[in-house]
Formats: structure tokens, sequence, C-alpha cells
């Protein structure tokens, strides 16, 4: 893959449009956008802000354009769908282009096709954020999973799966002088579809020590392993529960449940969630909180990005217990326990190592504690603009054509020819 030096502290001041067709600090992934522009305008950079609005406001941006502003007013994403307010939102932020001066164009899925088209014509570096796999792969994995359990798509996988939607994505790829992929799973299925490694470039997510801190443990308490997400097939929570009714941990420890379960998800797991030692503790606000309680994080993803729990977790000193689909930033045995997915044999095998040897379970906190600070929001920061830089040496001009001619069927859940 691409790769950059370490000059993102020290290197001249860019200038960048960044472009997000959301609500920039909203949930998802309005933080990881927000983090960015934040710490994009704290290293020096100059960043000129396209947004559909502000839920968290950047301090020291240059400009900001609100691309559903019209006439001083702003027309709400539900009146016109999201499918328009994205084409109206890359029309936007396409225009700022064509009138600024700009090192480089950082757009979000579905949303910059035209800007990245016209960056590619004007010789500026752009680059795509890849939050998950390719979207056929994604598209792939998921309706598999979804197979094997005996559960109807969801509508909104089913629209991931439309052919104009693959389409669009396939042409943001494309058109991007690089892709920017958080993790080796999201590089891996760029690379599966074809794709040259000089054109991915990795950079990574992060957390907010202000919010996540190391907690004090009480001296005495059961041992606690907890989920924090969503509970749907894609996250995994099934194979989590298996792993867990079939450990040690699971006779005399505890496992929390963090977030909403899909009601049909819900019917398929009754069973499993139907134990003393399970607890659903709902959605939360307050991750901090959770991870004081927990010693492990369970996360056996079957497609991620980069799931920010995993950061946040090692931030915490909760060892990461994960899939390779997680996209966590862990080294096998040194700071976290990685298992393949769909494995829940191998993710209960490490939840008995670490139930049965609380030293092993010491050393990987304290490992995940020492690399800490190389998970920060503000350690993500240096490594964007590293990413920036590594595009800014790539050839913008040459239109890149699609490594194949395959497209995603949503009927039957494959990519065919």
């Amino acid at each position: 893959m691409g790769a950059a030096g370490n000059s993102g502290a020290g290197s001249a001041s860019l200038s960048i449009l960044y472009s997000f067709p959301g609500a920039i600090g909203g949930p998802g992934a309005g933080v990881v956008a927000w983090h960015q522009v934040n710490q994009l305008v704290r290293l020096g950079h100059d960043v000129t802000l396209v947004v559909a609005n502000v839920a968290r406001p950047v301090v020291g941006i240059r400009a900001l354009v609100r691309s559903l502003d019209v006439v001083g007013r702003m027309i709400p994403e539900r009146t016109i769908g999201r499918a328009r307010a994205y084409m109206w939102h890359d029309w936007r932020a396409r225009r700022v282009l064509a009138a600024g001066a700009f090192d480089v164009v950082h757009t979000w899925p579905l949303a910059g096709a035209r800007t990245l088209e016209l960056a590619q014509r004007m010789g500026v570096a752009g680059v795509r954020e890849a939050p998950g796999s390719h979207i056929a792969v994604a598209c792939t994995v998921v309706s598999r999973e979804y197979a094997r359990l005996g559960l109807e798509i969801p509508a909104v996988w089913s629209t991931f799966g439309d052919v104009d939607r693959l389409e669009l994505e396939e042409r943001e790829y494309d058109a991007a002088t690089a892709l920017l992929v958080p993790s080796d799973a999201v590089a891996d299925s760029f690379l599966s579809r074809g794709y040259d490694s000089s054109r991915l470039v990795r950079h990574q997510y992060g957390f907010d020590p202000s919010e996540i801190r190391v907690p004090v443990f009480e001296k005495e308490h059961p041992f606690t392993a907890v989920f924090m997400g969503r509970g749907v097939p894609r996250k995994g929570l099934h194979y989590a529960l298996r792993a867990w009714l079939s450990s040690r941990a699971s006779e005399t420890g505890r496992l929390l449940i963090y977030g909403e379960i899909d009601e049909d998800y819900r019917e398929q797991v009754a069973k499993l969630l139907d134990h003393p030692s399970i607890f659903l503790c709902g959605p939360t606000k307050k991750p901090a909180t959770a991870y004081a309680k927990a010693d492990v994080l369970l996360l056996p993803s079957v497609e991620e990005g980069s799931a920010l729990v995993t950061y946040e977790a090692q931030g915490a000193g909760v060892v990461p217990l994960v899939s390779t689909a997680s996209g966590a930033v862990v080294d096998q045995g040194v700071n976290g326990l990685i298992h393949q997915p769909g494995d829940p044999e191998e993710l209960a095998a490490h939840l008995d190592l670490l139930f049965d040897q609380p030293r092993v379970r010491e050393q990987l906190r304290r490992a995940a504690l020492a690399r800490a600070q190389e998970l920060t929001w503000t350690a993500a920061g240096r490594i964007l603009v590293d990413a920036y830089l590594s595009a800014l040496r790539q050839p913008t001009e040459l239109a890149y054509g699609r490594p194949t001619e395959r497209v995603w069927s949503a009927r039957n859940g494959s990519a065919v020819s």
C-alpha cells in the first residue's frame, strides 16, 4: 500500500477542501469527520469545509459551506431524499473546488464523484475515504452472513447492493488519486478486486483521551467482557455469544452488551441471550462508563472498516479480543488477541486464556495502555496529513480504469460478470 513519511506535524501548510455529506460532529461517521478536520486545523492546515450540517463546530477553519442551504434556508434531507441530497452536495463541493486553489480534496462515499473527477482534471490530489470494505465485497460478506442465519437481508443492505449505487462507488474509486484505507481488512478487500496497492494509502482513526480514561477498578470484581455496537449479523454478536457461553468465563463472569439489537436478529439469538451471565445494557452515550467495568472487549465482526470501539477500549485499558475484520490496530498476543471471522471456538479459547491467567490479561492490558497514545485522534491527524502527502506524490491526471468489469447482483448476493 502507499505510505507517507512522518512529516504530518512539520510539513508546510496544505490547502484542503474537506467534503462531508452529513452532519459533521454527528453520530457515526460525523464523529470521524469532526476529529479529522479538528486535527488538520490544529496542525496548521487551511481547511475549507463543505458539509450538509454542523452538529459540532470546528474552530479555525478557513470557510464553511452548508451544501443544503438555499437562499439562507436549509433543505432537510428527508424532503428530497438522501440520494438527491448527496448529489446536490457533490455539485456544491465541485463548485467550491472550481472557484478555489487547493492542494488536496478529501471526500466521503456517495457524494464525491463529480468533485473527484474535476480534481483529477485540475491536477489536484483527490482522496476518498474508504470507511469500510469495497462495497461489492462488503455486500457479499454481509449477505452470506444473513443467509447463514436464515434472515432476510434488510432494506439498507439491499440498497447497498443496488447496481446504480455500486456504479457510483466504483466511479468514486476510479476518480480518486488515492483511497484512504483505515485497516488491512479494508485494504485487502480492494486488493481482491484488482486495485493497485500504490493507490491504497493507510491511515487510522482514534479515540479522545479527554473522554476515554483509564478506570480504577475495585479490588474485587467479576471477570467482565463487553460488547459495544449495534446487534446485527455484521458485527458478529452471535459469535460473541456462542464463544462466551462455551468459555469458562461464563460460569462466574459477566458479558455486558451495549447497543440496540435488531428485532429479527434478536429472535435468532434469544436463546443465547437467555443466560444469567449476560446483561443487556442498551445503547450508551457514555462508553467510558462501560469500559470502566470491563476486562476485555469482544468484537467478532464479519465485516468492518476500523471500529472506533477498538481504539477506545485500548485507551481505557480494556483488552481487545477481536476478529481480523474488525480493523483493530492490534498486534497478536501483544496488546490484544485476534481471531478469524466466524470462529467462535478460537474466540472462546482466547476468553479462557485471559480468564484463567490474570497475569497474561494484565500484560496485554499494560501493553494496550502503553500504545494508547499512538491511537489518539492527535496521532490520527498526523497520519492523515502523511496520507495527503502520499497522494500528492501520485499522478493526478491519469484516468484510472476499473480493475474489473464485475458488478454486484442484489438478487443473489454475489459479484457477477
